[in-house]
């Protein structure tokens, strides 16, 4: 018998907010919102930093990063979400869902490595300024992204094999309006344990490790920082890191939340394991761009530039 000669359904149903079905048209609204924010704010960043000479910088060479990571989430959840609250068509291929499946968690773990990236580039502005240029170097840039990027397809390649051997017989009805690893193995009517031990690992050992990685960083910048004489000086250094800090809140706290609730939350009402899937998909790719439009004068100067010069 081959490996992946084994029962699957033809498709899934998805699944919008349960028992607030009567009111997705309603919902379809705000969640078109979100999707224009988060694709048309980050695009504009893509823009800002692609046509703005001031901004071709190590700083904003990885929040373009980050910006496509946010697009390209988007994109990867926005085709099944319309369709699931806009037009009730809630079927999905199984091979479509594989593959959705497979690119939210890779553009979820490259923005991991993202933000990883983006506190390694403020560690060394502030605590190595005057080798800030000769450290990050456009070549070393250029090989984190593809490092970051490498990593998150190489490290979740197996879970479409992993899903695909198991038997799919209990149930096709998926949790959410998008396609999730942990939802599509609970649907199986056969032993898990090798899917859950691999999600496991890959949790603790890119999320959880880039997350450590991160928190260290802040911890040798909090005491460069505080050996600063100058009050002024110290809060001009610790300025720099906020929209960062602010883009890790909006990312990991609702990821933690996603995991402990899947993990450890099966007495949780279900409406909050989806409520908890939404914001941890949804809500970074729409505050990233707010974040770093408020609080960076040079984006915000960049911005109304372009749409300056889009006039003329």
């Amino acid at each position: 018998m081959g490996l992946f000669n084994v029962t699957h359904p033809t498709s899934f149903l998805l699944t919008g907010i349960p028992g607030l079905e009567s009111s997705h048209p309603w919902l379809a609204g705000p969640l078109c919102v979100m999707y224009a924010v988060a694709l048309g704010g980050n695009t504009v960043i893509l823009q800002a930093v692609r046509m703005e000479p001031s901004l071709h910088a190590p700083m904003y060479f990885f929040l373009s990063m980050l910006s496509f990571s946010d697009v390209a989430m988007s994109l990867a959840t926005l085709p099944t979400v319309f369709r699931t609250f806009c037009l009730d068509a809630r079927n999905i291929a199984f091979d479509a869902c594989l593959i959705q499946m497979f690119l939210i968690h890779s553009f979820s773990m490259m923005e991991s490595g993202i933000l990883l990236a983006m506190s390694f580039d403020r560690y060394v502005a502030i605590c190595d300024p005057l080798r800030y240029a000769t450290v990050l170097t456009n070549e070393v840039i250029a090989g984190m992204g593809l490092a970051v990027t490498a990593r998150s397809f190489v490290t979740l390649f197996p879970l479409p094999f992993l899903i695909k051997r198991l038997p799919i017989c209990r149930s096709n009805v998926l949790s959410h309006s998008y396609c999730l690893h942990p939802d599509m193995m609970k649907l199986a009517c056969a032993d898990i344990t090798i899917n859950s031990i691999y999600g496991l690992f890959v949790l603790v050992s890119t999320f959880g490790m880039d997350l450590l990685f991160i928190f260290l960083s802040y911890v040798l910048i909090l005491h460069s920082v505080m050996g600063i004489a100058s009050r002024e000086e110290r809060l001009k250094a610790l300025n720099t890191c906020v929209s960062h800090i602010l883009a890790v809140l909006a990312f990991y706290v609702p990821m933690i939340g996603v995991s402990t609730v899947h993990r450890f939350g099966k007495h949780v009402p279900r409406y909050i394991h989806v409520l908890m899937s939404n914001i941890y998909l949804f809500v970074p790719p729409v505050l990233n761009p707010l974040i770093y439009s408020a609080k960076t004068k040079e984006i915000r100067r960049a911005i109304v530039r372009m749409f300056h010069r889009m006039k003329v």
